[in-house]
């Protein structure tokens, strides 16, 4: 199953035309997760103990986790999100703090080690850019990270499409050049 992680907030949304660009060339069922409609419970104290006491339990089978099983359990993994404010948006931190889960995604070796337990064996980060300045380690570098320290998928990749709205840009020549990369990228895969 792959898993497409939703994090586009526009309707008419250019990262989300990436997505379904990447979606047609791997001609796989998608299951989507549109993040601003899941209904996130805030993360205060009382989730914490609650999620907490559950794990201590091996209760994983709870509601709570659902978003963790889910992600555990996909074989590839798409994640849609626009590069806002040297970032992405809010919600899909919120959706990761409902996924990093000791005992679902990821446990700890006797060392202290992070070990993944998710079985995909790809995460596409899809994102796209008004402005040119863009670096990587920012939401894609954390993405990554968890995707290669805790859950345990090392093949992470990412598709950009950046510069779109500079004055002067042609921004459907961007979006095309983006679309054939994608084309030659994953039809192989």
């Amino acid at each position: 199953m792959v898993l497409f992680v939703n994090a586009c907030v526009r309707s008419e949304s250019r990262t989300r035309e990436l997505a379904d660009c990447l979606f047609a060339v791997m001609n796989q069922p998608v299951t989507e997760l549109r993040l601003m409609d899941c209904p996130f419970p805030t993360v205060d104290e009382g989730f914490l103990n609650k999620r907490d006491a559950l794990i201590s339990q091996g209760a994983f089978d709870d509601p709570i986790f659902e978003y963790a099983r889910q992600f555990s359990q996909a074989d590839e993994i798409v994640i849609a999100a626009p590069y806002w404010d040297l970032s992405f948006p809010a919600v899909l931190k919120q959706y990761i703090e409902q996924i990093n889960v000791v005992g679902i995604t990821f446990r700890y070796t006797k060392e202290g080690i992070p070990e993944g337990l998710c079985r995909a064996r790809k995460l596409c980060y899809i994102t796209t850019a008004g402005g040119d300045y863009v670096p990587e380690h920012y939401g894609f570098g954390y993405v990554k990270a968890l995707a290669e320290g805790f859950y345990g998928i090392h093949d992470v990749e990412m598709i950009k499409a950046v510069g779109l709205d500079i004055e002067g840009a042609n921004a459907e020549m961007i979006m095309s050049a983006c679309r054939d990369d994608i084309a030659r990228r994953f039809r192989k895969q």
